[in-house]
């Protein structure tokens, strides 16, 4: 398996009076959807800026959709319901070659990498009242794992079977799952999403919270078990009453599409996005990876042809494994 490359629905559109590209847009469709994950995670607000900044600039209706995540976005990409999506590398492997738990013995061969992302790193929170300060304490307790079919939700179940911890699980989005954890009907919200988590945020502004993630002897034992991750320092001073770093682990992430998306505008959004990178800081912090560089964080997934071709423009050679048709 590669390594380190391996992260009832809503919309909300965002629509911007646009200026007309100097192109051929005659094979663009009118519209079209990025599916995201749960409000209150940084998916849905890095979607959303995203889906933003292609209607206002490319002169297409792009709007941001709420999804449980990379794993049903995968799926949604496959089908052709969504013509692009952000998916974590963890999962998108697994819908790759056919493992996904959404659609099982399916090969999801229609999903295609457009740029890359910025990392997932795995952290949980619980009120201080509760005692709980490292994933060992969670045994017996009620745990959120964020929504089904969403990177957490995947990976959090294995992490507590690497850990030796059999929590009660249960699934819900991020903001309800820290509203459950204020009002005491769970112990702890497990998630995973790019830092800062801004439901994490808000929760460590309002009340006294424990946010942790892995010890050196747990995340040693998931990064044996799990050869797709890798190990992350979240850094300190992103939530209040943090000022120290963290050690945990973390996927990369993608914007994936589906191979059949125009390649005049898969080169424009890629062209757009790489080219951007102060506006998409603005939109989330983690975009600060979002660079050239960290193409090669993919070593499985095919480029779309449109990506392809800006990359090489740029001088970044794609490996002809990873060139999609």
């Amino acid at each position: 398996m590669h390594k380190s490359i391996l992260a009832a629905v809503g919309t909300v559109a965002l629509f911007f009076s646009s200026p007309v590209a100097a192109q051929d847009k005659s094979d663009w469709p009118g519209s079209m959807t990025i599916g995201t994950a749960s409000q209150g995670g940084t998916y849905f607000i890095y979607g959303t800026g995203l889906a933003g900044l292609i209607t206002e600039t490319l002169g297409i209706n792009a709007s941001a959709e709420v999804t449980g995540g990379p794993v049903q976005n995968a799926t949604l990409i496959e089908t052709g319901d969504h013509l692009m999506g952000l998916v974590t590398m963890g999962p998108a492997y697994q819908a790759w070659t056919g493992a996904s738990e959404l659609a099982p013995g399916v090969e999801h061969k229609k999903l295609r990498a457009l740029f890359p992302m910025y990392q997932t790193p795995f952290q949980v929170v619980a009120l201080k009242s509760s005692g709980i300060n490292t994933v060992a304490d969670l045994d017996g307790k009620r745990v959120s794992v964020g929504p089904a079919g969403g990177t957490a939700a995947t990976y959090w179940p294995r992490f507590f079977e690497a850990a030796g911890v059999a929590p009660n699980v249960s699934f819900s989005g991020a903001n309800d799952a820290t509203g459950q954890v204020k009002d005491g009907l769970i112990d702890a919200f497990a998630f995973a999403a790019g830092v800062p988590i801004s439901a994490f945020a808000q929760i460590a502004a309002e009340n006294p919270v424990n946010i942790f993630g892995f010890t050196a002897d747990e995340q040693k034992k998931i990064l044996e078990a799990m050869p797709e991750l890798a190990a992350f320092q979240v850094p300190g001073g992103l939530y209040q009453g943090f000022p120290d770093p963290q050690g945990t682990v973390s996927l990369w992430n993608f914007a994936v599409a589906n191979a059949e998306m125009p390649e005049s505008l898969a080169y424009e959004i890629t062209k757009l996005v790489m080219e951007s990178n102060d506006r998409m800081i603005q939109i989330h912090a983690t975009a600060a990876e979002t660079i050239a560089q960290n193409i090669e964080k993919n070593t499985f997934l095919p480029f779309h042809p449109g990506a392809v071709r800006y990359f090489e423009e740029k001088g970044i050679t794609i490996p002809a494994e990873l060139k999609g048709e």
